[in-house]
């Protein structure tokens, strides 16, 4: 078997994606998970990282952050909006059984089930966010790191430099860098390349040829787009496109 064998399967959820993987890639930075154990990645952390033996099979669901951030709104009492899972690994039976009854709803028989759907995926979110563990949660992130974050969230293909993100955030250059890095576990650099890759995965997905993806997602070529892609998500984007087929 290859090192990493990466499946996309239909999935009925817009904006949700479904894939099953036999991969040496993990998720959250170093994190320790075992069978049966669901590990969350938020947009633009830290993904990478090997597991412990020999690899590991997985079922993965990819979401659109808006479709979180709006699920979490209407689950918080105070209406809120939350766009980020509190923790990286989840060691809870009921939310496992949740996530693989939806992974099995959107790719199976049940597909057409708009209604199986809805409820499935609104409990399994509400089950997440609620979910609690002995670790401490991420303190919250400094306002003027926020606004320097928001800089590169709001156009992750325009140019940007620390000037800019100092000028945002009323920062030194120095300041910005090493708070940025401390909220977010990326340097501003960093975390604009993987707002990108992102962008990236869903043109490819959507069947963009993988030279015009690269372009229109802001790397300098298909090459640099390539290494980004591998090293993130441990496949290259010919074979990540070639799943859809």
């Amino acid at each position: 078997m290859a090192k990493n064998q990466f499946r996309m399967l239909r999935s009925a959820l817009s904006g949700v994606e479904a894939v099953e993987a036999e991969t040496h890639h993990s998720g959250r930075g170093m994190v320790e998970a075992e069978a049966g154990d669901i590990i969350t990645v938020n947009p633009n952390e830290v993904h990478d990282g090997a597991p412990i033996g020999e690899g590991r099979s997985c079922r993965i669901l990819y979401f659109d952050p808006t479709i979180v951030t709006g699920l979490s709104r209407e689950i918080s009492e105070s209406g809120a909006a939350r766009s980020e899972f509190p923790h990286p690994v989840i060691r809870n039976a009921t939310i496992a059984a949740r996530f693989e009854m939806l992974f099995g709803a959107v790719t199976g028989d049940g597909a057409a089930d708009e209604l199986l759907h809805e409820e499935l995926l609104l409990q399994l979110v509400a089950d997440v966010m609620r979910e609690r563990s002995g670790t401490a949660e991420r303190p919250p992130v400094p306002a003027s790191i926020r606004a320097a974050r928001d800089l590169i969230d709001d156009d992750p293909l325009a140019a940007v430099s620390l000037a800019d993100l100092s000028r945002e955030s009323g920062l030194s250059r120095f300041q910005v860098l090493r708070g940025f890095a401390k909220a977010t576990g990326l340097t501003p650099h960093a975390y604009l390349v993987q707002a990108r890759i992102h962008i990236a995965r869903r043109l490819i997905a959507q069947g963009m040829p993988l030279a015009e993806a690269a372009f229109a997602s802001g790397f300098a070529d298909q090459s640099h787009m390539t290494r980004v892609f591998v090293r993130k998500y441990g496949l290259s984007p010919r074979l990540y496109a070639g799943a859809f087929l």
